[in-house]
């Protein structure tokens, strides 16, 4: 009888083969808000990086995790409404996305680049 759930080994070998980017809509009305949603995003080891935008109110974090459990926990670490705007996966075994296609989330204000972009000074 095959299960819809994953076993405890299927998500870790999901968490390592994996590398996800995903922009969420937090409401930061003040600094308070922004450093609750700061430490919480710190504090989260699984996370390689991340960019909160306070006045668009996005935060978009990267590295290896499962998106859901990312958005929960920030939910329960700073009593905020968390909405998953777009997530994006990608397989570290496939050279394709590491060569040919950087990863480009664009807003009015800034561009993540998985490639730096070196500017001649």
């Amino acid at each position: 009888m095959p299960t819809s759930h994953r076993t405890p080994a299927a998500v870790c070998r999901f968490m390592t083969e994996r590398i996800c980017c995903m922009v969420m809509r937090i409401n930061i009305d003040c600094n308070g808000c922004y450093r609750k949603v700061r430490r919480a995003l710190l504090d989260m080891k699984e996370l390689e990086t991340h960019l909160i935008e306070k006045k668009q109110c996005r935060v978009s974090v990267c590295g290896r995790f499962v998106p859901r459990d990312v958005a929960i926990k920030i939910r329960k670490k700073t009593n905020r409404r968390v909405e998953i705007l777009e997530i994006q996966e990608f397989s570290i075994n496939d050279e394709q996305t590491h060569e040919e296609k950087p990863l480009m989330i664009t807003s009015n204000t800034w561009n993540l680049e998985t490639k730096p972009i070196l500017k001649p000074v």
